[in-house]
């Protein structure tokens, strides 16, 4: 009798833990909106909001230094360049129109102007120090500490020619803004590296 009544109240027992696990369940088993995720990220603490931006545009580069290692230790540095080189051209597109879209702009029609969007893409922001001027209708902008060239100079890894990527996504990028702009290339690997910067860009008016 004892250990039946011992066996009715496990029973009992282990439906009710049942029954939690499956409550836990139901109430972790939800959809989330985008607008719903804008609600959840605006109750943090703005400098938890800059930490998640700053963490997700690291990671974004962080894809793009793996498949381009990858594709440059299966086929080579030339064919991953070229590659490379496709698809940031692709993104300046994007990240001009959608950076237009999110400041409410039409049209840009400054240097000073292209300047301030192009501080806003994936690309500068990754930067951890940079320099930018402006000087009439003539905009330079420069990569003081560059973190793709240090991570792979880290690794033991020759420095990257990076002119041939960075010369198409910047052009694409200011003549997505307007076809009144141009780019021009003032150094950059492979070119000799000055003391002061790793690259350095001209924008101005055609």
């Amino acid at each position: 009798m004892k250990v039946l009544r011992k066996l009715i109240f496990l029973r009992s027992r282990l439906s009710c833990e049942v029954q939690q696990i499956f409550k836990l369940e139901a109430i972790f088993c939800m959809q989330i909106s985008e607008a719903e995720d804008r609600s959840r990220i605006q109750k943090l603490e703005l400098e938890r909001i800059m930490d998640l931006l700053f963490f997700q545009v690291r990671n974004l580069w962080r894809v793009d230094g793996l498949y381009f290692l990858g594709i440059e230790e299966k086929f080579g540095t030339d064919a991953a360049t070229e590659i490379d080189a496709k698809c940031w051209s692709s993104l300046a597109k994007i990240e001009a129109r959608e950076l237009k879209k999110i400041f409410g702009l039409e049209k840009v029609e400054s240097v000073e102007k292209l300047l301030e969007l192009l501080l806003n893409t994936s690309w500068a922001l990754y930067q951890t120090k940079k320099e930018f001027e402006v000087k009439g209708d003539v905009g330079i902008f420069r990569v003081v500490s560059c973190r793709i060239q240090e991570a792979r100079l880290k690794k033991g890894l020759e420095i990257f020619p990076c002119k041939k990527v960075r010369f198409g996504y910047l052009k694409s990028f200011a003549e997505e803004l307007s076809s009144d702009f141009e780019v021009l290339c003032k150094a950059c690997p492979p070119d000799e590296k000055p003391k002061e910067f790793w690259c350095e860009w001209e924008f101005r008016k055609k």
